[in-house]
């Protein structure tokens, strides 16, 4: 990390409770097993790679931490909304493909912003194609890397680590990124086995020799250890076999776990909490600013009764380079970007323009809840759930919610539909 982004991230003192996308509020009484429970939900949102319980219950001793810059906040309730930056690194030490490389790449980036308001999330898978600038940064020898005009995203954190990441995104996105995790995908494989697995729908069977997976029939299969990381590191069994794709079946996986971990008693299970927690302390790296447990606890207490149509997930407005020197590369869609962008900093709803192209309805979804009367109602689609009518409510009534706006080729879906990888022909 350059001196400049030190000394600009140390101004921001959690104790004047003016941080921009966040604050904690003074409380009593958060280390206790019951408080950790609460944590569950915002592991599986702030997932990059179905990065489960890294609020769950925090083993201090075995953590290891990187700083960001800044003070650490250290007390309870949260107030006002936030950022957190999730990456899932390959090649790290320790871990099952370890030394196949010279270099780590951090290959899933995922930047979650909780609204302001606390009513809605948006979590923004960013391509590891994705070709951006990346500033200088500092390595963990003291070197300094000059700045690139443009490289592939996935290269930031072999050349300044997680603090390089975290400059990139932001400068990428605009947006201040104060808190940030990694996990290994070993650390994946393992976090998904302590919850019980979560279940996948895929449309046709997939093998991919390349990551192993081997589900053999269409339909709905539940996954764990290394076979839903597969699941979720397959390009070429889904889609079109582009990086795109492989982002749509990590939007499939997390939005099931969402809804696995909200329906199937996890948030109770204090056996699979102290697994969950476990497995973080062995297998992620978090920020100082992230590390305290007041501060994961209070964030997922914002997370725990999220509804599940309020958190979107979307894929940064990207299009892959046909042919040339990038052939293969995402380039950002810029006027698109910017768009999201701003309604993401000034927490306005939206729809995404479309589901991921690597996904197809789930035809087994539960079918429409029966209203009062006994009537079959449909539950609303993404487009259709905040559709409120747009005119003036009468004087004297509640207003009516905004009409969300759609944004064009902005990819994504709520962690409320239930849709189904489709696989690579």
């Amino acid at each position: 990390m350059t001196e400049s982004r030190r000394r600009d991230r140390s101004g921001l003192r959690a104790e004047a409770a003016e941080v921009r996308h966040g604050r904690l509020k003074r409380s009593s009484g958060w280390r206790t097993a019951l408080s950790a429970v609460a944590g569950v939900l915002a592991v599986v949102l702030v997932s990059g790679a179905s990065v489960a319980a890294i609020a769950a219950y925090q083993l201090d001793s075995g953590i290891e931490s990187v700083d960001l810059g800044g003070e650490v906040p250290t007390v309870g309730e949260w107030e006002g909304g936030f950022n957190v930056l999730i990456v899932g690194v390959d090649n790290a030490a320790g871990q099952a493909d370890a030394a196949e490389r010279e270099t780590t790449l951090n290959d899933v980036n995922m930047l979650v912003h909780v609204a302001e308001d606390q009513q809605s999330a948006v979590a923004v898978s960013i391509p590891r194609d994705l070709m951006v600038p990346i500033p200088a940064c500092e390595a963990e020898d003291g070197t300094t890397s000059g700045p690139l005009e443009l490289a592939q995203i996935n290269s930031a954190y072999g050349l300044g680590g997680l603090p390089c990441v975290v400059d990139t995104v932001e400068q990428l996105t605009g947006l201040e990124v104060p808190y940030a995790g990694t996990i290994s995908f070993d650390g994946v494989a393992r976090m998904s086995s302590a919850v019980g697995g979560v279940d996948v729908c895929i449309d046709a069977p997939i093998s991919d020799p390349y990551t192993g997976l081997d589900l053999p029939t269409a339909g709905t299969h539940t996954v764990e250890g290394y076979q839903a990381l597969a699941f979720l590191r397959t390009r070429y069994g889904v889609g079109d076999g582009g990086d795109l794709s492989r982002i749509s079946s990590q939007q499939v996986y997390l939005s099931s776990m969402i809804r696995k971990v909200q329906s199937d008693g996890v948030l109770t299970d204090l056996g699979a909490l102290y697994g969950l927690a476990k497995v973080t302390t062995e297998s992620m790296q978090l920020s100082t600013s992230l590390r305290p447990l007041d501060t994961m606890v209070a964030m997922a207490r914002v997370l725990a009764d999220m509804p599940t149509e309020k958190i979107v997930f979307v894929q940064y407005p990207g299009e892959i380079v046909l042919s040339g020197e990038l052939e293969g590369r995402v380039l950002p869609l810029e006027d698109e970007a910017a768009e999201l962008m701003r309604l993401i900093e000034s927490d306005e709803r939206f729809i995404p323009d479309e589901p991921q192209s690597g996904t197809v309805a789930d035809p087994n979804a539960p079918a429409p809840a029966p209203s009062p009367s006994g009537e079959a109602t449909a539950e609303p689609a993404p487009s259709e759930s905040a559709s409120a009518d747009p005119s003036p409510a009468p004087s004297g009534s509640p207003s009516a919610a905004p009409t969300p706006e759609v944004l064009e080729n902005v990819p994504g879906q709520t962690a409320a539909d239930r849709r189904c990888s489709a696989a690579n022909d």
